[in-house]
């Protein structure tokens, strides 16, 4: 399943949702003008569990649980991370204010970042990308608009069909899937790349529980959902 939108207004621009989209872009295109050093620049800007794990003491190597959030691996990696940030991000950036969230954003991606130390302190591979820090976005999502529909492709045998499924559809199947997958990836070699699977599951999960703290209480979701030309039912 991949969503496209949801029917939740947002009451401003979403500045920081949108800023942070930017940057992304902004450091990718120079991770590829940069050629053949990008790996170099993954290396060493990208968390690598085994040189965190010996070396925590130097605040430089620490700091790459921040600056690993702005690379990513290619253009479907870049894309993918920024579409859910932008169908997703700007209505949890409404409900907490444009400082919270970006405050939010950043500690939902440590907190994946050192989940997934913890779970291949011994790897050397430089794990960069931004989706543990938008999986953060998503598990606060889930728990202010559960209700929310969102329009989603999924595949059925050779067709695509767009259907609109209650969030907690769309997001809860998301978790299972990274659960199911995190749960499989602790019997594999941590040498190998792949998906930061614990990063996403941790990321989610504090996002969850970050919520409480960062959700403005004066700002409330709306009354009643927008009408969206369609009704709760999914329809093919």
């Amino acid at each position: 399943m991949f969503p496209l939108r949801d029917d939740v207004p947002s009451r401003r621009f979403p500045l920081v949702t949108v800023s942070i989209v930017v940057v992304n872009a902004v450091v990718f295109l120079f991770q590829v003008l940069a050629g053949p050093a990008a790996t170099s620049i993954a290396e060493l800007f990208g968390i690598v569990p085994a040189r965190i794990t010996t070396q925590w003491q130097n605040p430089l190597v620490l700091l790459t649980l921040f600056s690993s959030m702005y690379l990513h691996g290619g253009w479907a990696h870049l894309i993918g991370n920024m579409w859910y940030l932008w169908v997703f991000g700007d209505n949890v950036e409404d409900r907490m204010g444009r400082g919270r969230f970006f405050i939010f954003y950043t500690l939902c991606g440590l907190v994946a970042g050192s989940l997934q130390i913890i779970a291949a302190p011994r790897s050397t591979i430089p794990m960069i990308g931004a989706s543990g820090a938008i999986a953060g976005v998503l598990g606060a999502y889930l728990l202010l608009f559960p209700r929310a529909r969102v329009s989603t492709l999924v595949p059925l045998f050779l067709f695509i069909r767009i259907v609109w499924l209650p969030a907690i559809v769309v997001l809860g199947g998301w978790f299972v899937i990274q659960l199911l997958n995190g749960l499989a990836s602790l019997n594999v070699v941590v040498q190998t790349g792949g998906v930061a699977w614990w990063a996403h599951i941790g990321g989610f999960v504090v996002g969850m529980a970050l919520l409480p703290v960062f959700r403005r209480r004066d700002i409330q979701p709306p009354s009643r959902w927008p009408s969206s030309g369609h009704d709760a039912r999914v329809r093919w």
